[in-house]
């Protein structure tokens, strides 16, 4: 669920390192809203990331 369907911005994978550096998985996940959208003339629910809302790349409902 954590994917743009706009730019298809999703989740990227690193490695987070404490203070003593013992290394372990993580993730970041974008920013992503569940709006109203216009979509082909009607309107539906998407998933947006923040970024895309922003830039106005979304015409809202």
């Amino acid at each position: 669920m954590a994917k743009c369907e706009v730019c298809g911005k999703g989740v990227t994978f690193g490695i987070k390192v404490s203070h003593s550096h013992r290394r372990t998985n993580r993730s970041w996940k974008p920013n992503v809203k569940r709006v109203k959208a216009m979509v082909n003339g009607s309107p539906t629910h998407v998933y947006v990331c923040s970024r895309c809302l922003r830039s106005g790349k979304v015409e809202r409902a």
